[in-house]
């Protein structure tokens, strides 16, 4: 999952890049107001971190900017203040969650993997394709009762296929939401990814979940007539 780190503070920006990298996502950072309104334009995130203390145009001003764009991405307020006032314009102004700094690191996962969900149309923490079993709060699989580990970024892969179950996923969107700008992989390592996933989940196992739509992209499905499993 993509994630829009916004944070002027140098210090807790990079800790908060790193461990949401070590967790496998793929992260941007901003750290003035015009460049996270300049990202949350020009990019779909899973997920926005948004300080509202931002220099330039504060938090309040990205945030109702790209409401009034139409943008959609799930907004997590970070701020150093704990009035009910500022809590209220926040939420008013369309944010979905609000995190008082200093905050505890599973805290933070927890209600950013909370929104992802819920900006996904999911409301329980397990998503269920036959009898696979992805739980996006434990970030652990099984299928048919056997744990499958996975690194970070197989398991990110997963659960964005998992999230769009039943649906054609293209390499393009799964670019788009796996890696961010600074990485240097080329675009055939989706398909590398892919490869790992499939010796992972469907090797040993008569029903095939991830399918290939040639020339188009993939679909993680248990009722999928019409698509080639590889």
């Amino acid at each position: 999952m993509r994630i829009l780190v916004a944070e002027d503070h140098p210090n807790l920006a990079s800790s908060i890049v790193e461990g949401l990298e070590e967790e496998g996502f793929a992260v941007d950072l901003a750290q003035t107001g015009e460049d996270a309104l300049h990202c949350s334009l020009h990019s779909d995130y899973d997920c926005i971190l948004l300080d509202m203390m931002l220099p330039g145009i504060d938090g309040w001003g990205v945030l109702d900017a790209m409401r009034k764009d139409g943008k959609k991405s799930p907004v997590l307020c970070l701020t150093a203040r704990d009035g009910i006032d500022d809590r209220v314009r926040g939420l008013n102004l369309g944010a979905d969650d609000y995190l008082v700094k200093p905050f505890a690191w599973p805290e933070l996962l927890a209600r950013i993997s909370a929104l992802i969900r819920r900006g996904h149309g999911h409301r329980s923490p397990t998503l269920t394709i036959d009898d696979l079993e992805i739980n996006t709060a434990r970030k652990d699989v099984s299928r048919n009762g056997q744990l499958i580990v996975l690194t970070a970024r197989e398991y990110a892969l997963l659960e964005y296929l998992g999230y769009r179950r039943d649906q054609l996923v293209t390499r393009q969107e799964i670019w788009d939401h796996l890696y961010d700008d600074k990485d240097e992989n080329t675009s055939n390592v989706v398909d590398v990814y892919i490869g790992y996933l499939r010796s992972k989940i469907d090797k040993g196992f008569s029903r095939k979940l991830i399918h290939t739509r040639r020339g188009q992209g993939y679909v993680l499905s248990d009722k999928l007539p019409g698509a080639v499993a590889v």
